[in-house]
């Protein structure tokens, strides 16, 4: 194994934090027979010494690897590091109750893969997501776990790592129904949503041009129930949503998909770049050995599309186009 100095003297020399990452995984086992202040101090010289980095550029190196939690903390030099993450506890399939206590969902399953995969404790707050994002701001959590949509404003104020699932418009009808093609085929059609939702404005914003007839329930329960009962022919909500309502009932059918070109993601704050290049690292392991694409199938009942967001690696850090986008080169570091 390298000496901490000596990696943390090639990461400067490079002059590019993210080549630490490869460095991480040779400094979790350094040894904690000198204690941390021992170890801590080691890494620290060269960082000392490198009169040609900036102040700034220092401090992020360091601060890089004390959250990477490469440093052993306890006499038996077994890592303290621990994540805070939430979700919106009644966001199905994302987050939900379990009847035995506890939560359950696709994001709550993605979010204990990523502490698998990067060695560390994740503790997960089911809240409301109102919330969330301030919490994130004030430190309350290290990253968002709950689905976030990417959007141009919140890149500007969080980092965000790559889109790990497509977020778009889904019609749901009863099983049986004509199979639709365009938005204009739900002319004279009763569309049922949630009140005051996304979908609720988008569908009463085409009320005139498409020639449908849009009806809000106070739940999105209630909306689906609607298609069910025959007073609405199609429910809209979100494709996840959506795919989740067919998977547990038989009695309805995905139909139209309307795309909007938007991904969740999860965000950081704008201060830790190295967090999102932890998680980002680890989620595009996950699209690669298939994993991803396994917790849509459980949670989604379908596997995603070619080409999505679960199985698509993209270049760079974060989201191509979005602001705060890094497009130095990055391979994936999989173990």
């Amino acid at each position: 194994m390298r000496e901490p100095a000596d990696v943390f003297d090639s990461c400067i020399r490079n002059r590019y934090e993210r080549l630490c990452l490869r460095a991480s995984s040779s400094l979790r086992g350094v040894s904690s027979e000198r204690g941390l202040a021992g170890d801590l101090g080691q890494v620290l010289r060269p960082v000392r010494v490198a009169d040609t980095l900036r102040q700034e550029d220092k401090l992020r190196l360091v601060r890089f690897f004390v959250l990477a939690g490469v440093f052993a903390v306890a006499a038996g030099g077994a890592s303290a590091e621990t994540l805070r993450t939430a979700v919106d506890g009644t966001f199905a399939p994302h987050a939900m109750p379990r009847t035995d206590g506890g939560i359950e969902g696709f994001n709550v399953d993605y979010v204990n893969e990523i502490g698998k995969r990067l060695g560390v404790e994740i503790e997960i707050d089911a809240t409301q997501w109102s919330g969330i994002l301030p919490g994130l701001a004030a430190g309350t959590y290290d990253f968002v776990g709950a689905p976030t949509t990417l959007t141009q404003e919140r890149a500007e104020n969080m980092l965000f790592i790559e889109g790990y699932l497509n977020t778009d418009f889904q019609f749901v009808v009863q099983r049986g129904s004509e199979e639709i093609m365009d938005l204009k085929q739900f002319a004279d059609k009763t569309i049922s949503v949630n009140k005051g939702s996304a979908y609720d404005r988008w569908a009463r914003g085409l009320e005139d041009e498409i020639g449908w007839t849009v009806e809000s329930y106070g739940t999105q329960l209630d909306a689906v129930q609607a298609v069910l009962s025959g007073r609405a022919f199609a429910n809209v909500a979100g494709n996840t949503v959506i795919a989740w309502a067919v998977k547990r009932n038989p009695q309805l059918q995905l139909s139209y998909l309307e795309s909007t070109g938007r991904v969740f993601s999860t965000p950081v704050r704008l201060d830790n770049p190295d967090l999102r290049v932890r998680l980002e690292n680890a989620v595009e392991c996950m699209k690669l050995d298939g994993t991803l694409a396994e917790l849509h199938e459980k949670w989604m009942g379908i596997p995603p599309a070619p080409g999505s967001a679960a199985v698509t690696v993209y270049p760079g850090t974060g989201m191509p186009g979005m602001p705060n986008y890094d497009p130095t080169p990055r391979e994936p570091e999989c173990g």
